[in-house]
């Protein structure tokens, strides 16, 4: 079996020749990674699946072990010839990734364990361009300490955070170029965060979008589907794309801001000064606009967004006609720019995303009945349209799983103290000049 390459590539490392040591490393990696992807399995079925001869996985199984970062357990009763062997199990409950998502009126932080096991989870309600970039970044170190305390407490050491924001996010030096739903641009948010936390781990910033595809194409309810769109509903709207597996960052690292295609009404000023994008008529604040006036609790950036978008589900389900007309317009209006999305990539779904998710069952026969007639392929050329199941935490999800990424490349960055705590290697930042793939 051939193993995939890694979907987000984060590591500063330089290829070079592969001495003995190299080639120790990729094959713990190799291993640690086949448990992730395809689940628990036995010392010989791994060395079958992955080409590896029995003598290397054994060693490699009991170095990972020793790590704390495989476990065996029962007996494979699968195997028909020879002695059973043990089964082994994805462990790393020693090792954990933080994703942080700032966006319009909120900042939420997730923790992760090597198994993709939520340790911590919080959600702060913050009127974020009111309070501009510094108090922001204020708020998310305060954040990521209180998750990388609540880690310690469950006794997993951070290999890493990694910050997700709606914007144009220059990844190789965690600058956000312009942001513009939050009034942000050039803002340094690697190099502030930096000389807010005192840590030894990598700090990476990446667009909120691409890492929401990068969570759905590793823990969604699609996931490994080769050929995905994910698309956010937040006050902004961004896509992730992924094509045979692969992020598609173009060639800037810049890909992905579909808001601001020209799909929305021409008298409309977007939050980026341009009128006519999609976001302004399919973007949250358009939705809230169009079912309720302004002093409306929905319309509170105050107030939890869910507290928020669950008064709006019941608002429907009432037969409120206001609310019913907003969401059949956003539905209508959804299904003309996901059809360009469908025609431009062909993909297998398209996922959606944010408050698109959670109204999804209101939004779903408007946006079907604009694609059926405006994709060129037949049967919308292959395409379904799921709604995710993954909510608001995506980006938070698609962060940690990206700071985890070092150590299913080297886990020899992980290292057994005293029989019971772990300490980890410095991983350094990723290096300006490389771009991740």
């Amino acid at each position: 079996m051939t193993e995939e390459p890694p979907l987000y590539d984060g590591s500063s490392e330089r290829r070079a020749p592969a001495d003995q040591a190299t080639v120790r490393r990729n094959n713990l990696g190799l291993v640690l990674r086949h448990l992730r992807d395809h689940g628990s399995r036995s010392r010989a079925r791994i060395a079958q699946e992955t080409g590896l001869n029995k003598a290397t996985v054994s060693s490699l199984v009991a170095e990972l072990a020793e790590r704390r970062l495989v476990s065996t357990g029962e007996v494979d009763r699968a195997g028909s010839v020879g002695r059973p062997g043990l089964i082994v199990h994805l462990d790393g409950r020693c090792v954990c990734g933080i994703g942080v998502e700032l966006n319009v009126d909120y900042v939420a932080v997730l923790v992760l364990d090597l198994r993709g096991e939520v340790l911590f989870e919080r959600r702060h309600a913050l009127d974020i361009p009111s309070l501009g970039a510094e108090e922001t970044l204020d708020a998310v170190a305060s954040a990521v300490t209180e998750a990388i305390t609540a880690a310690a407490e469950a006794g997993a050491r951070p290999a890493g955070v990694t910050v997700a924001v709606a914007g144009l996010v220059r990844s190789v030096d965690g600058v956000v170029t312009l942001a513009p739903n939050i009034g942000w641009r050039d803002v340094a948010v690697l190099d502030g965060l930096r000389s807010r936390l005192d840590v030894d781990f990598p700090i990476r910033v990446e667009n909120d979008a691409n890492l929401s595809a990068i969570a759905e194409w590793a823990m969604g309810a699609e996931a490994r589907t080769p050929d995905l769109v994910y698309l956010t509903g937040e006050v902004g709207v961004g896509g992730g794309v992924i094509v045979a597996g692969r992020l598609l960052r173009g060639a800037g690292g810049l890909s992905g801001e579909v808001g601001h295609t020209s799909l929305g009404d021409p008298d409309v000023v977007c939050g980026c000064g341009r009128r006519g994008c999609w976001e302004t008529v399919v973007g949250l604040a358009a939705l809230l606009r169009a079912a309720a006036d302004p002093g409306d609790p929905v319309r509170d950036p105050g107030r939890d967004l869910e507290t928020r978008l669950a008064e709006v589900a019941r608002r429907a389900e009432a037969g409120d006609e206001r609310t019913l007309d907003a969401l059949r317009q956003v539905g209508t209006s959804l299904g003309t720019g996901a059809a360009v999305l469908i025609n431009v990539f062909n993909p297998r779904v398209v996922l959606l995303g944010g408050y698109f998710a959670v109204l999804g069952g209101f939004l779903m026969a408007p946006l079907l009945t604009e694609l059926e007639s405006r994709v060129l392929g037949p049967g919308m050329a292959g395409a379904r349209v799921v709604l995710s199941t993954l909510g608001f935490t995506a980006a938070v999800r698609g962060g940690a799983h990206v700071a985890l990424e070092s150590v299913f490349d080297d886990p020899t960055l992980v290292h057994q103290v005293d029989g019971d705590l772990v300490s980890l290697s410095d991983v350094s930042q990723p290096d300006p000049e490389r771009e991740p793939a």
